[in-house]
């Protein structure tokens, strides 16, 4: 079979789906709000060692040599013809927000297994090895710290920092991955592929709206997480004069408004955005001012000269709000990733995988963090974004992709890792 032959091949897409459906009943759950079925698989919980045991018995069964390393990253390789030549590497996670869908990560783990399904049902070796990831903790909302297990793979944080990191009861990263048995023996950072490609939901309603099939990432914007802690003072809300009240609730609310207008302005550009996700009140009764606030703030924008005013403009409010209301305010950045533009050879892969299956597509730059931005500083990277229904929404149980999208993604990944693994030097 001629490679051009190769890259017109196509998944089992009956396959696929069951393997997400599988996956995706393990931490299930019914979301009364939504009355859908969600997915609560946190990284590192019993839930999340489940789904691992249950992808790493699928790895070994396709006759992948199956392997994790000291952050629980779980890699499966397959031989290629010449062993000498670095692998094209494909995946991405399983863990899960605490109301997640079916789709987010998991597509891209099991739909690379099914590439190499495929090309087992087909007998075809490649000239180079073949690499599956399902990497820890991509989601960051147990630990605070997204992309960690690529992130540490990759060498933008430290391992001994990775293990420190704690839940909200005080467990450490190291300490849950020895809980759930996945703290592995494979050194990190000596993985170098040839190429990393992989596949997600777009979590948007680009491509749904426009009627596009696939989406060619360009790259993805600059993110900078941070933890507020807001200390006021706690009183009776009947009994207490406004001009007398440090109240923690006003402040979030006040440094919630200006996150809103620093992106509805043209100061940091058009895609400037802000969230503030977590705003938890203590002691949180409705006759009581809140004495302090626990929040997040969530920033994003593909410019990083821009993202960087934006952080100092929230540095300068800060301190703002500290003298006008008379409140103390704990800053500290969580996590900060830069603006990543993606390979413009991969990026053209994904275009001719796409023309080859008659699928339409356009370039689009990712909002969300991806496993695959950790990567791009290690080898020539690109994703391919799959659309979803109900306007694309995702970590949301109302999360979903048809086969048919599902099948154009993994058909597009699966000629892409074919040529890409045919390449020579």
């Amino acid at each position: 079979m001629t490679i051009g032959e190769r890259t017109q091949l196509k998944i089992n897409t009956d396959r696929l789906m069951h393997s997400i459906d599988e996956l995706g009943a393990i931490g299930a759950y019914h979301d009364a709000e939504a009355n859908v079925m969600g997915v609560h698989r946190l990284a590192l919980s019993p839930e999340d060692a489940e789904g691992r045991r249950l992808v790493k018995r699928w790895f070994e069964n396709a006759g992948l040599t199956v392997s994790v390393d000291a952050i629980g990253n779980i890699y499966a390789n397959r031989t290629g013809l010449d062993s000498k030549l670095a692998p094209v590497m494909s995946g991405s996670h399983i863990d899960s927000v605490p109301t997640g869908g079916r789709f987010d990560g998991a597509l891209g783990v099991l739909g690379a297994l099914e590439v190499v399904r495929t090309l087992n049902d087909l007998d075809i070796t490649t000239r180079r090895p073949i690499t599956i990831a399902a990497f820890t903790d991509e989601e960051g909302c147990r630990f605070g710290t997204d992309m960690l297990g690529s992130a540490v793979a990759t060498g933008r944080i430290a391992l001994d920092d990775a293990y420190g990191l704690t839940d909200a009861d005080g467990k450490t990263v190291k300490q849950e991955l020895e809980a759930i048995g996945f703290l592995g023996a494979e050194p990190v950072g000596k993985r170098t592929p040839h190429a990393f490609v992989e596949c997600h939901v777009e979590q948007g309603p680009a491509l749904i709206h426009e009627g596009i099939d696939i989406g060619v990432v360009t790259g993805v914007q600059g993110i900078s997480w941070h933890k507020l802690i807001i200390t006021g003072t706690s009183a009776h809300a009947g009994a207490t004069p406004m001009g007398f009240r440090k109240d923690a609730g006003l402040a979030a609310a006040r440094i919630n408004c200006r996150l809103h207008e620093m992106c509805t302005g043209s100061k940091y550009g058009s895609e400037m955005r802000a969230t503030m996700g977590v705003i938890h009140p203590e002691p949180c009764m409705i006759n009581v001012i809140p004495g302090r606030i626990t929040a997040t703030v969530d920033l994003r924008n593909p410019d990083d000269n821009a993202m960087h005013n934006a952080e100092q403009d929230l540095d300068d409010y800060l301190q703002h709000i500290t003298k006008e209301l008379g409140v103390q305010i704990e800053s500290r950045q969580t996590a900060r990733t830069p603006a990543i533009i993606f390979d413009e050879s991969v990026q053209i892969a994904i275009e001719t995988a796409a023309k080859t299956h008659e699928l339409s597509h356009r370039r689009i730059l990712a909002g969300a963090g991806h496993d695959a931005q950790e990567w791009s500083a290690v080898c020539k990277t690109a994703m391919i974004f799959v659309p979803g229904l109900n306007d694309g929404i995702s970590h949301n149980p109302r999360e979903l992709s048809t086969p048919r999208q599902c099948a154009d993604g993994i058909n597009t990944l699966l000629s892409v890792i074919t040529r890409l693994a045919d390449e020579g030097e």
